[in-house]
């Protein structure tokens, strides 16, 4: 009998693709636990000191939806958001276990980790809001503008997905903490979000360098015109 099954296709392999969802992982763990509590003022304006790098995470997210469409950018994405599970469930566990009683330290670290439960449940929710945001934006306008234009669908997605990322996680995360008033968490999330959509701006001729050398290398230039943009689906 002749067999009528379709051919299984081959799945592809990519050169670069696993080197850009452990570059954006890193970026977001390092974001997410180290700088995040820290505020920092320059000419009297307050900002949130993770400013300097979380921004990255979002560049990251522009390149692989780019370059590899919706979907693989959507298991980056639930990477990075297991990789923040762990990291809040390893502070928790760090912070409580009693310390040595010739270990002065304690206090201390409470004070820069022990907050880090609250701040990493603040992250996952405002990073998987965010970042799905992001995604979806840039890949929807990538169909629109017919691939041209890159800096707008950049630029344009980032505004809607930091817009997003900012006005969950700062009164989530800080909101009656010590140290943050109601009028610093505003002034932080509001100067964080300028400073977001500034630095994506800025960091276009190296977004450009880079989609161009991944779409080059990897001969890939995905369009997500059938894709299913359920957030919760793993498949490519």
């Amino acid at each position: 009998m002749e067999n009528t099954a379709a051919p299984v296709r081959p799945r592809r392999v990519y050169k670069y693709y696993d080197l850009v969802m452990a570059a954006f992982v890193t970026v977001l763990l390092c974001s997410g636990v180290i700088g995040v509590q820290k505020v920092s003022v320059i000419g009297g304006i307050p900002f949130g000191t993770a400013i300097l790098f979380f921004p990255l995470s979002y560049l990251f997210g522009d390149i692989l939806t780019e370059v590899y469409g919706y979907a693989r950018s959507r298991r980056v994405i639930w990477a990075g958001f297991g990789g923040l599970i762990f990291a809040a469930f390893m502070s928790w566990v760090v912070v409580e276990m009693p310390p040595a009683p010739d270990w002065p330290h304690q206090k201390s670290y409470e004070f820069v980790f022990g907050n880090t439960p609250r701040v990493v449940f603040a992250s996952l929710v405002a990073f998987w809001a965010g970042e799905f945001t992001n995604s979806f934006v840039l890949a929807k306008m990538k169909i629109v503008t017919r691939g041209r234009w890159l800096w707008t669908r950049t630029i344009g997605s980032t505004i809607a997905g930091e817009g997003v990322d900012s006005l969950i996680f700062y009164p989530l995360a800080f909101l009656g903490s010590e140290g943050w008033t109601s009028s610093l968490v505003i002034k932080v999330m509001i100067t964080n979000y300028a400073l977001k959509v500034a630095w994506e701006a800025l960091a276009t001729p190296v977004t450009y360098r880079i989609v161009n050398f991944l779409k080059k290398a990897e001969n890939e230039d995905y369009y997500d015109r059938d894709t299913n943009f359920n957030p919760f689906r793993l498949e490519t």
